[in-house]
């Protein structure tokens, strides 16, 4: 670079014998003193060592010799001004190269550096050269670096020291020395030709403004040092770190053009801290839609506050995406769980809420509420501290009255409960890599379609992902793995959890969840569980297995198609409910079961695939739909694979209504539940009242309550083997567990009849 030749500027002063009047005794600027007539400057037109020359005594302290026209600064353009200069006579004093650097009309710029260091001339007749190099940037090698603020400068020499010498100077020579630093044909512009000094201390903002406005399609590079950037800055321009950055945390640098976690890597050297600035971009920078980690690893220290990166956002509701790459957990006391315990008041009137906390300021926001009368993932939503109130995500089923509650803050990857709300965020293609030392994801208290697609929670502590509000509404959980930190535990000792929801609508589908307590703990209505794969076993025989799936909507109306239930079960209970026992509600209904796999090994006799656990009286089921599933126990056998669990109260099953058990498979089941049955009854003696008992076969040990249908298989007969073709009229509910039907017939019959019953009332 050669701006000389680039641009046709003009650097060169003209040669002295061109006349004395533009070279001033003073400064340079218009209208100071020249050397044109003056008795100490002479023209000496043939030197043996310059030719022409100028010869100058000295006759001042310093003695100054400026050029006076305006020679242009320009950024990322270097000048080295030479001289030669040799004593002839008189005193021996020092020279240096000096100049003035000015702006606009004669303006100048001071608090800049406008000399070198003197060069003491020791002997007559000598040459000394002195030489200094001038520009923008305060790179290696510029001795006068004079950022962008300066537009041109007057430059010469400086005689300093003793007075009564006399000094002969050849032409000054000013050049551009650009391409010593830079190549010749450069793509790019560097931050210090505007002004960056990258002492870490110097505001370096407005150096970076005007090296992305001069870019124009190059890139900007920021060579080493530490640059500060007290401000905001937007950069349009692609860009390179070399060097670090910093800011004040609530200070954003949106890099549009290559908008990147490695990029923010480079930037600030720092992968923690680069993630929280990156995701401080995304949410204030319009340009882009997602964050790609670029296949980075993040080693996270403690928990991050996703909010607190992004301090002028208190809700997001712009579609936004993180994704590819790897946050994993550096051990250390930051992920230590906080436990507080707090006396506290509870009324079923004011379900969500805790009152008369004690000890309320020292209990955070999500933590986990456990207590006697307090249902599974029951979590701290918000806290008033003036009103010593905490708000819960859930309501309690048995906990009226005051008691002492333990409040379990976990520690998450990343954090996001400090937003108010947070809509459409998604995250994809990533491990969350836990270690068994934290939890993973935190969602914010409120929010809709929170998106997890493609990622690995590995090795959570405690939780995979944890919604202690309604921020799950809507959420989507898509081909992700859940992988346990407990594997080598037995299963009812395993504490680890894959999710929980408290609001509507999610969308679970083909994940895979391995060896936790539980894969999800199901709090709202309307979701769909499609193509999961998630197993808890263990090596132990006539194993505890552990529910896979808790509901705690009653109303689940839930659709559970294509599953793979693997040493686990489903659980259907209301814990969730502040008056357990049956109202008005709908009781349990809308839960469908199709087509799915129940697989089972080395468990107990007693074990199921489906419990149903009422905590209050009056409950029944009404709207169950278990159709075209495969039921299989190997390694031993199960009695059935439904069953009501009534350690908290029975189900009235007179109101059963509108349950369905069709079409399954069962192997190694030793009573196979359906509904409607149908039963072959033979009657080999003569008898008016034949008794036709429907137990097992009813599911839930439930009532026969509804005959569909009888068929005489073959003819009915007297024992005189007379044939009778009248009908029998019925009674249901007979027996002391009313698990039997009575047929009834005008006189004593034998044969044999096929009969269709019903544990529930489909009308």
């Amino acid at each position: 670079m050669n701006k000389a030749i680039t641009d046709g500027i003009g650097f060169m002063p003209p040669a002295f014998d061109a006349g004395l009047g533009v070279w001033s005794s003073g400064d340079g600027t218009s209208g100071s003193d020249t050397y044109a007539g003056s008795p100490d400057a002479a023209l000496v037109p043939a030197d043996q060592d310059f030719g022409g020359c100028l010869e100058i005594l000295k006759s001042s302290s310093t003695q100054k010799l400026r050029y006076m026209g305006q020679t242009p600064i320009l950024p990322g353009c270097y000048l080295r001004i030479t001289a030669r200069v040799k004593a002839v006579a008189g005193a021996l004093p020092s020279v240096r190269i000096a100049g003035w650097a000015g702006r606009n009309n004669d303006v100048h710029v001071g608090g800049l550096v406008e000399a070198t260091a003197p060069v003491t001339l020791t002997s007559y007749g000598e040459v000394v050269e002195v030489q200094a190099i001038v520009g923008t940037g305060n790179r290696p090698g510029v001795d006068m670096a004079w950022g962008t603020e300066p537009t041109y400068g007057y430059f010469g020499v400086d005689l300093t020291g003793a007075n009564g010498g006399t000094v002969r100077i050849d032409d000054l020579v000013i050049e551009d020395v650009t391409s010593v630093f830079l190549r010749d044909m450069m793509a790019w512009v560097d931050v210090r030709d505007y002004g960056a000094r990258g002492d870490g201390v110097s505001n370096d903002r407005a150096a970076f403004a005007a090296a992305d406005a001069a870019a124009n399609g190059r890139q900007i590079m920021v060579p080493a040092g530490v640059f500060h950037l007290a401000d905001s800055i937007v950069i349009n321009s692609r860009i390179q770190f070399e060097g670090t950055v910093t800011m004040p945390t609530d200070k954003i640098l949106s890099l549009t053009k290559n908008f990147d976690l490695p990029a923010y890597i480079d930037a600030f050297g720092d992968e923690e801290l680069a993630f929280k600035k990156a995701f401080q971009a995304l949410l204030n920078n319009t340009d882009h839609e997602s964050l790609d980690l670029g296949g980075r690893r993040i080693g996270v220290t403690e928990p991050i506050d996703m909010q607190a990166a992004v301090a002028n956002k208190d809700s997001y509701a712009t579609r936004r995406q993180i994704h590819n790459g790897q946050f994993e957990c550096i051990a250390g006391p930051a992920w230590d769980t906080t436990t507080v315990t707090s006396q506290a008041s509870y009324a079923p009137s004011n379900a969500l809420k805790l009152t008369g906390v004690t000890n309320v300021a020292n209990i955070p926001v999500g933590s986990l509420v456990t207590a006697s009368g307090v249902g599974r993932e029951v979590y701290v939503r918000s806290v008033n501290i003036g009103a010593q109130e905490v708000t819960l995500s859930k309501p309690l089923y048995d906990a009226a009255g005051t008691q002492t509650y333990t409040f379990k803050r976990f520690k998450y990857l990343l954090d996001f409960s400090g937003f108010s709300r947070l809509d459409k965020f998604g995250m994809s293609n990533i491990e969350f890599q836990c270690w068994g030392d934290c939890s993973a994801i935190l969602l914010a208290p409120t929010g809709v379609v929170f998106h997890l697609r493609d990622c690995f929670i590995t090795r959570p502590r405690d939780r995979g992902i944890t919604s202690h509000g309604q921020g799950c509404q809507g959420m989507l959980i898509d081909r992700c793995q859940f992988l346990s930190d407990e594997s080598d535990k037995l299963g009812q000792d395993r504490v680890s959890i894959g999710f929980n929801t408290n609001a509507n609508d999610i969308k679970i589908r083909d994940n895979r969840a391995q060896h936790l307590r539980h894969f999800a703990v199901v709090g709202g209505a309307n979701s769909i569980f499609t193509g999961n794969h998630f197993f808890q076993g263990d090596g132990a025989s006539n194993a505890i297995r552990t529910a896979g799936i808790i509901l705690t909507e009653i109303s689940a109306r839930m659709t559970f198609t294509g599953n793979y239930v693997d040493n686990c079960h489903i659980e259907w209970a209301n814990e969730h409910d502040p008056a357990p026992e049956f109202g008005s509600e709908l009781s349990f209904s809308a839960l469908s079961l199709t087509g799915n796999i129940f697989l089972a090994s080395h468990v107990a006799p007693w074990f199921t695939f489906l419990t149903v656990r009422p905590h209050g009286v009056g409950h029944f089921i009404n709207g169950l739909s278990v159709t075209g599933n495969l039921f299989r126990v190997v390694g031993g056998n199960t009695n059935r694979v439904e069953t009501l669990d009534t350690s908290f109260a029975p189900m009235d099953f007179s109101r059963m209504k509108n349950i369905t058990f069709a079409e399954n498979s069962f192997n190694q089941v030793n009573h196979p539940a359906s509904n409607p049955v149908t039963i072959s009854h033979a009657q080999n003696s003569p008898a008016q009242t034949w008794t036709v008992p429907c137990a097992p076969g009813l599911p839930f040990g439930g009532w026969a309550q509804t005959v569909e249908g009888i068929i005489a298989k073959g003819a009915i007969t007297t024992g005189g083997n007379v044939k009778k073709f009248g009908m029998p009229h019925v009674q249901t509910e007979q027996g002391g567990s009313r698990d039997q039907i009575t047929l009834g017939w005008e006189t004593a019959v034998k044969g044999s009849v096929g009969v269709t019953v019903r544990m529930d009332n489909p009308l």
